[in-house]
């Protein structure tokens, strides 16, 4: 059955039907999931895992009983998957946030003439956030709709009420996602960061809401504050950067003084943090703008100038370099862009009111959070400072724009631009390896009630026979072999697509399948524990579309030690790409790997033009995609 939304409150812009997250059937995925890992691993241990998986999906066998388990908790839940894949994903990972985790969204660089310019900055900035606050609480924010594969269908808005009320608590094993009532009393608050200390900014005085010009006279009175040094607090911003179960250990420490006890809870339920950074002294440009919002350049620069648990952090440099970096639980990156694209257009389209409105008479001083600590703290802020350090030290990123050609010559192909840069991104990496790997790109299921995403396995057979046409036999093969070989690959990728967003992937439903396994107390299935299945949710590539209409980019980090992290952002005359690795891998290099995309796209360019047989092609390949993409369709359930 579909979940109808709750009656909407006055101002909602429209209300409409969801259906539910649909459980695939499991030979299908069965046979999709064979199909995805046999040419990524040696034939041996293929043949092995196809024995394990025909055996889980015998009749009357463990997988019958684990997908009849799963069908009755679709029926019983709204959404048979949420809370699996957000444990999953985010809680019980075990992992530093920044790097591993948030990702950020790097603003327009901004040419400040003084401190004071980018202090209203901040101040125009917090304005927008409250009015697009505002919006959400009152449901007045327009339905979005797909786009792209499958167009216009509604999708569910949920992510963007969890965007200023939630906050991820640390645990020791497990994280909690802790959302707060929507317009709750209790977040009428933001926290201000400046020189590592934290300030309140209570944004309703005398019940009234403060205006620009009261916000920028209380930024300043924190900056003075931050400026005396006889009342500096110790950085304990930088226990937020360390690992989970670290950071838990710690926070169960300080919460043992009252004083401690009552800042935590105070940042815990504040609207967002805004962090006022001084200039890092990097060379600004795209990459080190990048760095300086995932990690904040560690203890030396702004990294303890954060409190990374907090989904919303608005980062305003004296410098120009802003943005924003999130805390990714409780939201995907469209709706992140959503709301920064709002803002940078209020920023940009809106005059500054400061000066021009009433003011809110004898307001009161900012308030500093107050910390004990003793020499055992202070030994954690050390440790937590010299990890983050190392994870400083360690990200390799470099954020290339390939100005060549942009999206409008890959659709002038009749290609799906983020297919052809998929294919691409293979060809790189195949390139640099000589093989393959299991990869992620994130798809998203909001056309879903509470849908989140699910993974395109990009490594396809199809792409594999184009990739090693370009290279190991590129002298052996005729264009038109190629043209056909990529067309083949661009189609496969299509439809991995296509499945993935009506909910016809596989990877949330074996996850699903493996969960409720331990559910119901069974011994966890073969299937789950054979290698390739532990490495095929290794994500050696771990890569997402992130699309922006006004001039800024996402980045994010690697997702495993040996591995690349990939956000791309294709405008119209050039694609922007944000690489990130580790030193500390000798298989990875972000320049190595951009040099190879380079190549790769421009080789690509060359074989689209060179081809004579592209026009006669065309028609074929789409018409055999819209009649696969059908058949994956029709396993949905009815709207009605």
């Amino acid at each position: 059955m579909p979940i109808v939304e709750r009656e909407p409150p006055k101002g909602r812009r429209e209300s409409y039907v969801l259906p539910k997250v649909p459980v695939p059937p499991l030979k299908q995925t069965l046979d999709m999931y064979l199909t995805s890992i046999k040419h990524l691993v040696k034939e041996e241990q293929y043949q092995k895992t196809k024995s394990i998986v025909e055996k889980f999906g015998e009749p009357g066998g463990t997988g019958e009983l684990l997908q009849e388990k799963l069908l009755e908790k679709s029926i019983n839940t709204h959404n048979w998957v949420y809370d699996y894949w957000l444990d999953d994903m985010y809680l019980n990972q075990r992992l530093a946030l920044p790097v591993n985790s948030n990702p950020a969204m790097v603003f327009p660089k901004q040419d400040f003439r003084d401190h004071k310019d980018s202090l209203k900055f901040a101040a125009h900035l917090i304005t927008g956030v409250l009015e697009y606050k505002k919006h959400i609480d009152t449901r007045a924010l327009p339905v979005d709709f797909s786009r792209g594969q499958l167009a216009g269908t509604p999708l569910c808005m949920k992510q963007y009420y969890r965007l200023f009320n939630t906050y991820r608590l640390p645990g020791l094993k497990r994280d909690t996602l802790v959302i707060h009532e929507t317009g709750s009393t209790e977040q009428e608050h933001i926290i201000v960061a400046c020189k590592n200390q934290f300030f309140v900014m209570d944004l309703v005085v005398k019940e009234k809401t403060l205006k620009e010009m009261d916000i920028l006279s209380q930024l300043e009175k924190m900056v003075k504050m931050a400026e005396n040094t006889e009342e500096r607090q110790p950085p304990f911003g930088l226990l937020t950067s360390d690992g989970r179960t670290e950071w838990a250990q710690t926070r169960d420490v300080l919460i043992k003084d009252s004083v401690n006890r009552e800042s935590l809870a105070v940042i815990e339920k504040c609207l967002c943090v805004v962090c006022l950074d001084d200039p890092s002294g990097m060379e600004v440009g795209d990459t080190s703008r990048a760095l300086l919002m995932l990690h904040g350049g560690g203890h030396e620069k702004m990294g303890a100038n954060r409190w990374y648990d907090k989904p919303m952090q608005f980062v305003v440099g004296e410098d120009g370099v802003c943005g924003t970096v999130c805390e990714h639980s409780p939201f995907e990156g469209i709706v992140l862009v959503a709301c920064t694209e709002y803002l940078m257009k209020f920023m940009t389209g809106s005059p500054s009111k400061i000066g021009r409105a009433t003011s809110v008479s004898e307001l009161p001083a900012p308030r500093r959070l107050l910390w004990k600590t003793t020499p055992h703290i202070q030994g954690l802020l050390k440790a937590s400072a010299e990890r983050l350090q190392r994870l400083v030290r360690d990200l390799d990123m470099d954020v290339h724009k390939f100005e060549v050609y942009g999206k409008e010559f890959i659709k002038k192909q009749k290609m799906s631009p983020d297919a052809y840069i998929q294919v691409s991104l293979q060809l790189a990496f195949y390139r640099c390896n000589g093989r393959l790997v299991s990869t992620y790109e994130s798809a998203s299921i909001r056309r879903f009630h509470e849908g989140r995403v699910d993974n395109i396995r990009s490594a396809t057979p199809e792409t594999l026979a184009f990739v090693k046409a370009m290279t190991d036999e590129k002298t052996s093969l005729s264009d038109s072999e190629k043209i056909k070989r990529l067309w083949d690959a661009i189609n496969a990728q299509t439809n991995s697509t296509i499945a993935a967003i009506t909910g016809m992937g596989i990877d949330n439903h074996l996850l699903g399948l493996r969960e409720i396994s331990q559910e119901i107390h069974m011994e966890m299935p073969e299937i789950f524990t054979d290698e390739t299945y532990v490495a095929s949710n290794q994500f050696i590539l771990s890569t997402s579309q992130v699309p922006t209409t006004v001039e800024m980019f996402c980045c994010y980090g690697p997702v495993v030690p040996n591995g690349y992290g990939c956000c791309y952002n294709p405008q119209a005359d050039h694609l922007l790409f944000s690489v990130t690795s580790f030193h500390g891998s000798t298989e990875t290099s972000s320049a190595v790997f951009i040099k190879a995309l380079d190549e790769g796209l421009v080789e690509m360019r060359d074989l689209c033009k060179t081809s004579n047989n592209f026009v006669e092609t065309t028609p074929k390949y789409i018409y055999i995609y819209r009649n696969i993409s059908l058949s994956i369709y029709s396993h949905l359930p009815c709207k009605h």
